[in-house]
Order: C-alpha cells, then structure tokens, then sequence
C-alpha cells in the first residue's frame, strides 16, 4: 500500500463507556427542539393568558420530547469528534453518516456461487487473538505499508487456509513476510520484491525472515516471470493448490490472475484492490463494478442521486470520488476513468467499455470465490477519515460497538493504523481453470 495514512487522535474515554454496553452513547440534537422556542412567544407574551397556556406548554414540551426520541440519530461514541465537527456547521447527514454499502459494494461473481467457509463469529474470535500479536510487530510505523485492516485480514486467511507454502509479491520493509510467519510458524515463504528488506534495517526497523527465499534486490524476478513448476519442485511442492500467494506489488490484477491461472496456483489475496475511480492498478474491484452486478454501475450525470451524494461524501472522506474525478471523457468511469493502470500508474492504457465488461466475465469464468474483508470497525470507533464507508461492506464491529471495540483492545492503537483500508479481496480460482 503506497498512500501515506493520517494520523488522528482518539481523545480519553469519558466515565459513561466504563458499563461495556455495546450501544450508541451519544444522539444529534434534534432540530425540531432546537427550533421549538420561536413558536412558544405568542404564548408567553400575554400574561393574562398564562393558566391558559401553561398546560399547552407542558404538552407542547412533551410532544417535542416524544418527537426527538423518535428521530433515528446516528451510531457514534462519545469519542467520534474529529468527522462529526461538521454537524456543528449545519452539514447534512448524508454525507455524514457511515451508510456502508450505501453507494454499492459490486462483489464479482463466481462460477458456481460458493462462499468462504468462516463466518463474522470466526473474525471476531480471530480479532482477540490478533490484537496482543499485533502489538508486538516489530515495525510499529509502517507508512505506505499495510495497516490494522490489511494486516490481521492476511493473518486471518493464512492461518485458516493452512497453506503448504506462501509466496509474497511486494514485501517492502518485511511486514507482511513477518504477518505471514506469525500467521504459519514453520511454513516456508516465497518472497518477490524488487528492495530487499534488509535494505531498510539502515533507516529504521525492518523484519528479514530467516526460513523465507527472497527473489529481491539484484536476484528481483517479477512473478510472472518466475519458473514455478522448478521453484515448486526445489521446495517439494507437489500440488499448486496448497499455496498462498499474496500480491503487494501494485500491478495490474487482471495480469496477476492469468499468471497465477498459468501457474496453477488457486488461493490468492489482492491488498490494494483500489475502488473505481482509484488507485495506481486496475483491480479487481474495478473489474467487477458492471452494471449487471448488483450495487455496480455508474452514472455521469451530473444532477444524479449519485453526483449529489458523492459531492457531500468527499467531504468527510479523503478517498471519496465525486463525479467529476469519476467521470473521464465521453463519461467513462470503469476502470480510472476509463483508463487501466499498471505497475505504479506507470502504464495507462485507455479501454473500452466493451473490453471491461470481457474483463468481467473471464474473471466470473475462473472464479469459484470472491470475498473482500470488511473493515475491522466502523469510523466512529476507529476515527479512520480515509475510505469511504459507502462503498464498503459492513464492518466486523460495527459503529456504536464501543465495548466490545474496546475489550478487544483496539482502543490500544493510534486511530492512523485504521486509514489504510482498501478492500483486501481473497480469490480462490477454479480447479479447472488451473489445468
């Protein structure tokens, strides 16, 4: 992940969080009480009318009363401050409001349907065995590098899966080299990167894997370039299925999967898999945002439900797209606004919409599963204002969730280790794709 994270502070917990209750601890003021007084000076200014209109008062005010608890207010708790200043000036709530999935969430669609065997009771399970582990990670300030999100959706995957061997393409200062080996304690990693990580233990902390075969720095070979059939065999490998592979290297993802097809490789997890409109590869994200799949698709219109809401998000989320940065010419959004990138954005190869939709469907064609890892909690828990939660799936914690966020210990972290979310995907391709 090459974006630099935002740091922002969670300020100290006020004695009202000390019950454990997992629900909102604080609502928006209602604007029906807020504007009530105007209408009660007709009433107060007569004197003489006062017995009258004293009993209408006490009902008036009860009625205000049973209105404002029955407005819906927002899932927050009583440290969400730093996106919610807005509501102080006036701002609506749409672009306020967390609303995951609220602007579509384009899942690309398998062969035959089949779901990933864990469940939101295993990540949550998963996350209280993360946290103390993750604590201890050696590079504390891992900027460009992956986050919180990223970095337990890896470990959860790689322990469950089990793999025989994990490749890593993209290590950069050896995080993720050192996520995987907690993750597999005795299993051998394969990594590609054009710096060694042992190149950044001369600045500042970096993590070089004793039972790991680097192809990095002047022995660097791109994984589409790698004769797997001999690596494998060098490391008795016998049956591609049994590996991991995991891509960090910022190419384009359409590629990664045909080479990883060619391979025979089955289980892969894309970190970047950047939204439409975003991002320096083309990803699979981007792939599979069509018209025909449910929450995809896009409009230039620039009076649309969608411009509108877009327009009021960017506000509140620095990676929100609005129309205008969505858009290219001849209104052309797939893709980054009808361009494929590659390798950096150091390629940008414009395509048609015609070819986008083929994208689409090879990728359903080999595809058995297709998850993205949710966020680990919503914005008024982990205070992240990067992503923007409608265009997410819901989190694993969601907002309002405060004991149970803060009994997992993740009120531990700084709020910038939450900013680096960009919709981890785990494909598993088809058997017979791969022969």
């Amino acid at each position: 992940m090459q974006e630099a994270t935002l740091s922002a502070r969670r300020g100290a917990p006020s004695s009202e969080e000390d019950d454990g209750r997992d629900e909102s601890k604080t609502k928006k003021p209602s604007r029906l009480a807020v504007n009530v007084s105007p209408y009660l000076g007709p009433f107060v200014a007569s004197a003489p009318c006062l017995a009258i209109t004293l009993p209408l008062l006490i009902l008036l005010a009860l009625a205000v009363a049973i209105l404002s608890r029955s407005r819906s207010g927002i899932l927050v708790s009583p440290l969400d401050t730093l996106p919610r200043v807005p509501l102080l000036l006036g701002s609506s709530l749409e672009g306020l409001a967390s609303d995951f999935g609220s602007l579509g969430v384009p899942l690309c669609r398998s062969k035959h349907g089949k779901i990933v065997e864990w469940t939101s009771k295993d990540l949550l399970k998963g996350l209280e065995e993360f946290v103390p582990i993750y604590e201890t990670r050696p590079i504390k300030n891992n900027m460009y590098g992956m986050g919180f999100d990223h970095s337990f959706g890896l470990w959860f995957m790689a322990r469950w899966l089990k793999p025989d061997l994990m490749i890593e393409s993209g290590a950069f200062k050896g995080h993720s080299t050192w996520i995987l080996r907690q993750a597999m304690p005795k299993t051998r990693i394969i990594s590609l990167s054009p710096r060694h990580p042992e190149k950044y233990l001369r600045k500042g902390p970096a993590y070089v894997d004793a039972n790991c075969t680097y192809f990095a720095g002047k022995d660097f070979v791109d994984f589409g370039s790698v004769d797997w059939a001999s690596v494998l065999k060098k490391h008795g490998i016998m049956d591609p299925s049994r590996v991991l592979v995991f891509f960090d290297d910022h190419q384009n993802e359409l590629k990664r999967v045909k080479q990883a097809l060619k391979a025979g490789f089955h289980n892969l997890i894309f970190e970047d898999n950047y939204d439409t409109g975003t991002g320096d590869h083309y990803s699979l994200r981007q792939i599979c945002d069509q018209f025909y799949i449910s929450g995809g698709g896009h409009s230039c219109f620039k009076d649309s439900d969608e411009a509108r809401i877009r327009m009021k998000r960017k506000k509140f989320w620095e990676k929100a797209v609005d129309i205008e940065e969505l858009c290219g010419q001849g209104e052309a959004w797939w893709g980054v606004r009808g361009y494929m990138r590659d390798d950096f954005n150091h390629s940008n190869k414009p395509i048609s919409y015609e070819e986008h939709i083929q994208n689409s469907r090879f990728i359903e064609s080999v595809l058995d599963i297709y998850w993205e890892l949710p966020p680990v909690a919503g914005p008024s828990l982990t205070h992240q204002t990067r992503y923007d939660p409608a265009r997410a799936p819901n989190p694993i914690i969601e907002d309002g969730k405060f004991g149970l966020f803060r009994r997992l210990g993740l009120t531990r972290f700084e709020a910038s280790v939450f900013n680096g979310y960009t919709q981890m995907v785990f494909l598993q391709l088809s058997a017979s794709a791969t022969r």
